[in-house]
């Protein structure tokens, strides 16, 4: 077991572990760790805990210092380069005619590296531009092309739902989404209602997938014979978040509906 706690970097970002070291820390807290990509400034947002083995990355890193006034006052000063760094990048881009587009510029907390995000549909051929950025900011570039779903998280907007893209606010990762999910809750599937800002179809198609999968496994399918109290009947229609069953009734002509533990108790799903 190791002592944790969750560290991100971006709003949004992905949450990693870093061992908290002899500091006590809490959440909210700004902090200073060693990275792959060097030293970097980020947020606690998850206290210390225990995890096992195989949910951390070994050898664990540790927190180097709690941030300090300066050092806060340093990110806050990358962030103003970054904005001065995307309008020359704009430019150079325009200079060399490259087919892509600059979303968004990023220094490192140490101001080793800058890095520019960019999207394109295919690849392309910018080692020419590297060599233009590199002689104007003098230190590392790193161009990394993205998908349509990060330039999304990064950029922000509104939702069809009238909130705040998910994205941007509280997902972590990305989770997969298939049209399927559309299916089992039915939904339309006209692209436009289901996709999000990106193109992509919406992440919150996920939220509710797993309910509706359990609900499809307890639940009789549409069109199926079920005996009813009232007698035999065909199920027309389900509710699959409340469990109730819409059921036609053959002698009587009519519509019943039946929750799903009536069903069970009158033993209606297995005969």
């Amino acid at each position: 077991m190791h002592q944790v706690i969750g560290i991100r970097f971006k709003k949004a970002g992905k949450i990693y572990y870093f061992s908290p070291a002899e500091f006590d820390i809490h959440v909210g807290q700004s902090v200073i760790v060693e990275t792959a990509r060097g030293v970097e400034y980020g947020v606690v947002v998850l206290g210390v805990k225990e995890v096992d083995d195989d949910d951390v990355v070994l050898p664990l890193k540790k927190v180097l210092r709690i941030a300090t006034d300066e050092d806060t006052a340093r990110v806050i000063e990358n962030d103003t380069l970054a904005k001065n760094a995307h309008d020359v990048c704009s430019d150079k881009i325009n200079e060399h005619e490259l087919d892509m587009k600059l979303v968004s510029v990023e220094y490192t907390f140490d101001r080793n590296k800058v890095l520019f995000y960019f999207t394109a549909d295919g690849r392309i051929d910018f080692r020419e531009l590297v060599k233009d950025l590199a002689s104007v900011f003098r230190t590392r570039i790193e161009l990394r092309q993205i998908g349509v779903r990060d330039e999304a998280k990064m950029l922000g907007g509104v939702g069809p739902c009238g909130l705040v893209l998910c994205c941007s606010t509280f997902l972590g990762d990305f989770e997969p989404v298939s049209i399927k999910m559309a299916k089992d809750q039915n939904l339309s599937l006209n692209p436009a209602k289901i996709s999000g800002l990106c193109g992509r179809l919406m992440c919150c198609l996920k939220y509710e997938n797993d309910e509706y999968e359990q609900a499809k496994k307890e639940l009789p399918d549409v069109g199926e014979r079920i005996h009813t109290v009232d007698g035999k009947g065909k199920v027309t229609g389900l509710n699959m978040l409340e469990r109730i069953v819409q059921v036609e009734l053959f002698d009587e002509e009519r519509t019943l509906e039946y929750s799903l533990e009536e069903l069970i108790e009158q033993g209606s799903l297995t005969g």
